[in-house]
């Protein structure tokens, strides 16, 4: 390898939506240097790669702001932060006709109104929406990107990030980066449980299996606070081809039914985490499997689902298209293992209202930020701007960088020299990536459990997880695309052993599936109405809760 070392401004880890938004903010605000590092390619990488039908997050007409931030704490139960979810619902619509203005492709009917789906959904043609975003990018002054990069740590002194260091998967580079502030966006973790499609098709999941938790697992080995990482995301989706459900249930309003044809949706209820629930109680009690009821539908509305997959998850149509349309046959659902994901779920850093960590310099947006559940793509960008918006605030009262101890660069470089051997190790990557699902599948509340699990169960699971991580150690890589998937491994057992954390942490069951304590079936509003937060201590993830935001409130700043 070969070292480069690197000046910028601000540092953008991950290309995907929030940070390819978070480089366009900030390339207007004047003449600064940014750099975006993005392991894949920003053209088609993260959450948007194979694109959407919709834009979930939207204030159609005659709604406000208030009613979308009321909507998602009551799908969360009220754990949220208020002042998060209104600083994205108030742009919502800024960003969507930003979006058009690029050439994103709007459905709009015969008055040139948008066409919505649902209260808070507007329809899209959304196939090309991440190489929209790519191509802006390109064009935006002062910005770089650095594709096939992979960021593997942060450099910070004093609690004061400084930059990060990385490995350039293609041109065999050890980047040693310096920079004014960074924003991390690179997204949530998927893979730390086993998944629905193990072995050769791991990777049909709901969630990116590329976001592995880097940002999370550099911040969480830093110091920083995180929160409600206990509000596991587990997504209900199409059998098989993992595709989503929401075009069904909001686009042809098709009901959960089990196999007697029974509706059973409105017996559990209808947040996130219920209708979820509800399949899995279905399913033990004997009445699966369950479906989502689509037989009979128009032939106008069996095209518009036909055409509205080819959009995001093109199997769901080949797969109608092989067997039996949805007009003749109901659409068998199942859930997925669960995730860690800040933008379905209030999992993520914790953040003050201008998205600052609790590491200075260091701004979180997307899935990598805490406490706003809910905020989809148009929520994603949005916080990219608002990141955006006060990392160049903050460079403006900085100055300049901080040189990057040379001490360090060495330590970093030798540590990814060293599993660049010839000799094989006793495991390999991929055998320890499936023992730590195992791990989690079995006791940390994954499919295998119904998603229950215990205090004793997490014991367990904790101390495998730490004798992974101790082999660790010894695994080896032939070239730097081999060692990314050794860091990508420390990664997400750096976020197991957060999620135990929290998990035992909360002492109640307040979200059904995505966090069902068998310690503790019931929900506790008067000790429970808390954030759980947690900061790694002497090498130990400790917890500890906070209290809810003022209902309303509109700005929260950290007092370090």
């Amino acid at each position: 390898m070969k070292t480069e070392k690197i000046k910028t401004d601000l540092l953008i880890i991950g290309g995907g939506a929030a940070g390819c938004y978070a480089a366009l903010t900030a390339a207007k605000k004047g003449e600064l240097q940014i750099l975006i590092c993005e392991k894949a390619n920003i053209k088609r990488s993260g959450c948007l790669a194979a694109g959407v039908n919709a834009l979930n997050a939207y204030i159609t007409e005659g709604r406000t702001p208030q009613d979308y931030v009321d909507y998602a704490k009551k799908d969360a139960d009220g754990i949220v932060r208020d002042d998060l979810l209104y600083t994205i619902s108030e742009r919502f619509n800024e960003v969507t006709a930003h979006l058009e203005k690029l050439g994103l492709v709007i459905l709009k009917d015969e008055n040139g109104k948008y066409v919505t789906r649902g209260n808070r959904n507007i329809k899209i043609n959304g196939e090309n929406i991440k190489p929209i975003l790519a191509d802006a990018v390109k064009q935006a002054k002062n910005v770089k990107v650095l594709n096939r990069v992979n960021i593997i740590d942060f450099s910070v002194h004093n609690n004061r990030i400084d930059g990060a260091y990385g490995i350039g998967i293609e041109n065999d580079t050890f980047y040693a980066i310096e920079a004014k502030a960074v924003i991390i966006a690179t997204g949530g973790a998927s893979g730390l449980y086993r998944p629905n499609n193990p072995g050769f098709s791991r990777h049909k999941m709901w969630y990116p299996p590329f976001n592995t938790g880097a940002g999370f697992a550099m911040g969480i080995l830093h110091g920083a606070e995180m929160t409600t990482f206990e509000m596991r995301f587990i997504a209900l989706r199409c059998k098989d081809t993992i595709a989503p459900t929401g075009t069904l249930a909001q686009g042809v309003q098709a009901k959960q039914v089990n196999s007697l044809g029974e509706v059973y949706e409105t017996k559990y209820g209808l947040t996130t985490s219920e209708r979820v629930y509800g399949t899995v109680t279905e399913n033990l009690e004997g009445r699966g499997p369950c479906f989502l009821r689509t037989e009979g539908i128009s032939d106008a509305q069996e095209e518009s689902l036909l055409k509205a997959y080819l959009n995001m998850a093109p199997s769901q149509t080949l797969r109608w298209i092989e067997n039996s349309t949805p007009a003749h046959e109901n659409v068998e659902i199942e859930s997925t293992e669960p995730y860690i994901v800040g933008g379905h779920t209030a999992s993520g850093y914790w953040v003050d209202t201008k998205r600052a960590t609790t590491i200075e310099g260091l701004y979180a947006a997307g899935d990598v930020a805490g406490g706003c559940p809910q905020k989809y793509v148009t929520g994603a960008l949005a916080e990219g701007e608002i990141a955006a918006d006060a990392a160049v605030e903050f460079i403006a009262g900085e100055g300049s960088t901080s040189e990057l101890p040379e001490n360090e660069v060495v330590d970093h470089f030798d540590e990814v020299s060293k599993f660049l051997q010839p000799k094989k190790g006793l495991y390999t990557t991929e055998q320890l990536e499936e023992a730590m699902q195992t791990v989690m599948d079995n006791y940390a509340g994954g499919i295998r459990t119904n998603y229950r699990f215990n205090e004793t169960g997490l014991d367990v699971a904790e101390k495998k997880i730490h004798k992974l991580q101790e082999l660790t150690d010894h695994l080896a890589a032939n070239d730097l695309q081999e060692v990314m998937y050794i860091y990508e491994l420390r990664e997400r057992l750096v976020v197991c052993l957060s999620v135990i954390a929290h998990l035992r942490a909360r002492k109640e069951t307040r979200w059904h599936s995505f966090a069902e304590n068998l310690d503790y079936p019931e929900k506790d509003n008067v000790n429970w109405k808390k954030y759980v937060n947690s900061k790694l201590e002497n090498g130990v993830i400790k917890t500890f809760t906070r209290e809810l935001t003022a209902e309303g409130q509109k700005t929260y700043e950290h007092l370090h």
